[in-house]
């Protein structure tokens, strides 16, 4: 979000800051942990304050959830699983989000399967980070071919991050994903990628 998000939403002057949501937090070692997230409660327990920080009427806060193992106590997820369409399945549970935060401001998204999507929409970027994996990214590559990246599904062994990683070991999202998807530009991942575009746009308009 800093590196690829914020520098492009200034353009549009609405100033963007990233920070993840804390999961749990060991107080005997003096630890906090962020992102993954496996319980949805704790989950909004962290949320809920962080609106809670700052009233300003100008100030807006939105989300980056993967669909793919989102939590079974996340709001409408039961009821989402009935839901044939991912796409009308995130707008479902995009809404019982803004529903349960009960905030004006708030502006809920969830990725389509998860993050790897987007490296997925030109999976040849990948040789920004792991040049010396040029067959495993050719292979990358043919599988997704015309494919909707935001389609590739969240099956255990078939989710985004999973047939990257299938391919290429070393991949990490917090290390490499973030520069990758900054390689392959936001012009890009809005073309192949339409639910992400739509957010974008939602931010982008945030200025008027």
């Amino acid at each position: 979000m800093n590196q690829v998000l914020a520098p492009h939403l200034a353009l549009y002057q609405v100033f963007a800051d990233a920070r993840c949501v804390e999961t749990s937090r060991d107080r005997r070692a003096g630890k906090v942990y962020k992102g993954g997230i496996t319980n949805y409660a704790k989950a909004q327990k962290d949320m809920m304050a962080w609106v809670a920080e700052d009233k300003g009427a100008d100030v807006r806060f939105t989300t980056m959830f993967d669909l793919y193992a989102l939590p079974n106590d996340f709001p409408g997820y039961q009821h989402s699983l009935q839901e044939q369409d991912a796409y009308r399945q995130v707008e479902q549970l995009e809404i019982e989000l803004a529903r349960d935060i009960n905030d004006r401001r708030f502006i809920p998204y969830i990725q389509l399967h998860e993050f790897e999507a987007l490296i997925l929409a030109q999976p040849s970027a990948l040789d920004w980070e792991y040049l010396e994996h040029e067959s495993a990214i050719q292979n990358l590559v043919k599988m997704v071919g015309t494919q909707n990246p935001e389609l590739i599904n969240q099956g255990h062994e078939t989710a985004p991050s999973k047939r990257i990683l299938k391919e290429i070991p070393e991949y990490d999202k917090v290390t490499s994903g973030v520069s990758v998807a900054e390689c392959i530009g936001l012009d890009t991942l809005r073309q192949k990628c339409a639910h992400f575009d739509q957010w974008l746009t939602k931010l982008e308009r945030l200025a008027n």
